[in-house]
């Protein structure tokens, strides 16, 4: 079997035959319909002068046209370079220049951007059709995706994945997560974030015809009514959208769905257990990947999971937790998560051989911390990056979150670390308060002292009016740090 994008659309198509395949602002699309459009766009790519290896970027909220673009793209031999539709002109010139993209394909609202970039590009803003056009053949180690990230601590960086590292993983992904029988999906994340591109790409796996019903962009009343109206069955969501969730008043009966995967951001406990106390018969299944692991390591299997944490690793998938010094920790010991695999990335864009990469010796060093239980489950603590050393203890921020957001007046909260001449960086918590709270700042004090003890707490608690989060609704804490 040849483990090329281009081929698993065709053999998809071919497999699953003609259903209805998306929904999207109240129409379905059939699958037969959605795959002639994708040939005649890989006609009209490939007549634009569009070659296989070119990058192409598509900066697009979602749409049905996203996926057929994709699916265009590898269909050309052409490498998809997806682009989150709130990154701005500064960035977008970067990925622009850095990439070499040959074109831009972009919705009319988001043009204005795009030119800001000033980057000598052709831009469309409409998917062209010519003639269709049959598969170009590429090989499984060429490149499929070019995507970028990390820009939240410098320059965003492009990662190299396969076409084959994609096949992987979303085969391992769908085995392990399918239920027979439960194929209609809500999808509210950005098809062009990590998150998103894995998802479409698992779809064109499925042994059973699969129904997603897309949303341009998240906003919870929408999600729940069309969860409802479309009787969804299962979803994709990242922890910020549970939280938005759990802030309505109530909640419709969702008696088909049946679970939600989570994941690009860690979920607290009592996220998910209050979730699941709201909406009874909903699991909520987390899992853990990064861009350079095609998006997806480690997943809680329908049955089989441990909440706290995020799931076994996918086949192909080795995880090992090592120390400062390289060394492999024992079992239920915390370190560096270090994955070796199949699917890794195969470098960042332009690196020479003398640049530093997150890749040694074949093994990624994620820069997330974290450890591995005796059944082989995976847990993370925090992001190395993040560790705050106060007083020559380490303090990891997310343990002083997860405190604070289980005060009954917090909606969410963001703790970075301040400069200190005494203790070398003290713990500095920003705080979204729910309306008509009243607790004060003494008091959160007190309220995580007694729960993460005397070295931890934080000695500082701004309020402010939103936590701010990045385009994929992460939590920015570069965006705290500029505050402090």
């Amino acid at each position: 079997m040849t483990q090329t994008l281009g081929h698993l659309a065709e053999q998809s198509w071919e497999r699953l035959g003609d259903y209805d395949s998306l929904f999207y602002e109240g129409r379905w699309h059939r699958s037969l319909d959605l795959a002639a459009r994708a040939r005649r766009v890989c006609g009209g790519l490939v007549s634009a002068g569009v070659r296989p290896g070119d990058r192409v970027v598509v900066m697009m909220a979602t749409s049905p046209e996203v996926p057929v673009l994709y699916q265009a793209v590898w269909l050309a031999g052409a490498v998809v370079t997806p682009v989150v539709f709130l990154v701005g002109p500064d960035e977008l010139r970067h990925i622009l220049t850095d990439s070499g993209a040959r074109l831009v394909v972009t919705s009319p609202e988001l043009l204005d951007t795009v030119n800001a970039a000033g980057v000598d590009v052709p831009v469309l803003t409409e998917l062209p059709e010519a003639a269709e056009h049959g598969l170009v053949p590429r090989d499984p180690a060429d490149l499929a995706a070019l995507m970028y990230t990390g820009g939240t601590t410098g320059r965003a960086k492009g990662v190299m994945l396969s076409h084959s590292g994609l096949w992987n993983v979303s085969r391992a992904g769908y085995d392990m997560s399918h239920q027979e029988g439960v194929n209609r999906a809500i999808v509210p994340v950005p098809l062009s974030h990590a998150y998103g591109l894995i998802v479409t790409i698992g779809a064109m796996q499925a042994s059973e015809p699969q129904q997603a019903v897309l949303m341009r962009w998240f906003e919870p009343k929408a999600f729940l009514e069309l969860a409802r109206e479309q009787r969804v069955e299962f979803g994709a969501v990242v922890p910020a959208m549970l939280q938005m969730l759990l802030a309505q008043d109530e909640f419709p009966e969702l008696p088909h769905l049946r679970f939600l995967t989570c994941g690009a951001a860690p979920l607290t406990r009592e996220v998910l257990e209050e979730f699941e106390r709201r909406m009874p018969g909903v699991q909520i299944l987390e899992g853990y990947g990064m861009t350079e692991t095609s998006a997806v390591t480690t997943f809680n299997p329908p049955g089989r999971r441990k909440i706290g944490s995020v799931g076994l690793p996918l086949s192909g998938y080795e995880i090992t937790i090592r120390d400062s010094a390289g060394e492999e920790v024992e079992c239920g010991d915390v370190g560096e998560i270090c994955i070796r695999g199949e699917s890794l990335m195969q470098g960042y864009w332009g690196a020479t051989a003398d640049d530093s990469t997150a890749l040694v010796d074949g093994e990624l060093w994620t820069g997330d911390i974290g450890c591995v239980d005796d059944d082989g489950y995976l847990y993370v603590v925090d992001r190395k990056k993040d560790l705050i050393i106060r007083g020559g203890f380490n303090v990891f921020p997310r343990d002083v979150e997860d405190a604070l957001n289980e005060h009954p007046d917090v909606v969410i909260s963001g703790v970075v670390g301040r400069p200190d001449e005494r203790v070398g960086e003290e713990v500095v918590a920003f705080v979204q308060l729910r309306p008509g709270a009243t607790a004060s700042a003494d008091a959160l004090i007190s309220w995580a002292r007694d729960r993460v003890g005397r070295v931890k707490y934080p000695r500082e608690v701004r309020f402010v009016d939103h936590i701010p989060v990045t385009s994929v609704l992460k939590l920015d804490r570069k965006a705290l740090r500029a505050q402090l």
